[in-house]
């Protein structure tokens, strides 16, 4: 069974094998489809028309598959590869480890937010930026730039984990309750603000071209995890005959053989640690 662990738990060679094989699904062109797909979904889930990964209740299913997927092609290089998670309530800082040099590299120089070091950076000739939304082709960060902006706490995590129901109508990003609140249009704003904080292209609809972006994904979903089991009798809403949504057991595009149903049990394809 794969298990996802907290990425300032990974040895040097956990973390060396994750970026080699980063670097290989770059190198052969695959990994650039992913950014393709984000950024293709992005752009056309609105408020009011038709939403498959965003601003909808399918926003966690949806990246659950995407982040399932990912993990595979990833495995196809290094079987020993495994997604970890950042837990962005404790490791808080462009100090933390994830920002270092031999694993992701840290924030962007102040006048145009290129990456300087770490093997993601331009000059390391690793990780050309082809999927654009400018001619810039280098990666771009800018930690903690964005005019005071903090990444979420512990309690602001936990205020969300505590609302009971899932997703309400009109289910985009003027909905209540768990879903809404952790993709971050209302309330404290997790996901959204992580994408905010760490700036460059993750502030964009291609924020995959930055590894930090599956990172910051495999948390939101273990945060999905831990509200599934704080609240056992809720579930993913809406279930059925709902105009522009993805329903409880829709085909999600842009596959046709998954549901958000099939998503429900991440334990059907991976566990996650229990470092804090």
């Amino acid at each position: 069974m794969t298990v996802r662990k907290n990425q300032a738990t990974l040895t040097a060679d956990e973390k060396r094998r994750f970026v080699d094989a980063l670097i290989e699904l770059k190198r052969s062109g695959r990994y650039d489809t992913f950014v393709t797909t984000h950024n293709e979904f992005i752009m056309s889930d609105t408020d009011f028309g038709d939403r498959v990964g965003h601003r909808s209740p399918s926003f966690l299913p949806w990246h659950r598959r995407f982040l399932l997927q990912f993990e595979q092609a990833l495995q196809s290089i290094d079987s020993s590869v495994t997604l970890p998670y950042w837990d962005w309530t404790a490791d808080r800082t462009a100090r933390s480890s994830l920002w270092a040099a031999d694993f992701l590299g840290g924030t962007g120089r102040s006048r145009d937010s290129r990456v300087m070091d770490g093997p993601f950076a331009f000059g390391s000739g690793n990780w050309p930026i082809r999927v654009r939304v400018d001619g810039r082709g280098y990666l771009r960060r800018s930690l903690g730039a964005g005019g005071g902006l903090t990444l979420p706490t512990r309690a602001e995590v936990d205020s969300v984990l505590a609302m009971p129901t899932y997703d309400t109508a009109p289910w985009n990003s003027s909905s209540d309750g768990f879903r809404n609140h952790l993709e971050g249009w209302r309330g404290v704003n997790l996901h959204n603000r992580v994408h905010v904080w760490v700036g460059g292209q993750m502030a964009t609809g291609v924020s995959p071209n930055d590894p930090v972006f599956w990172l910051h994904h495999a948390f939101v979903d273990k945060l999905w995890a831990d509200w599934q089991a704080l609240h056992p009798d809720s579930s993913y809403l809406p279930r059925g005959g709902t105009r522009n949504v993805v329903d409880l057991d829709d085909t999600m595009r842009p596959w046709n053989d998954v549901t958000p149903a099939d998503m429900l049990d991440h334990t059907a394809f991976y566990t996650f640690d229990t470092a804090a």
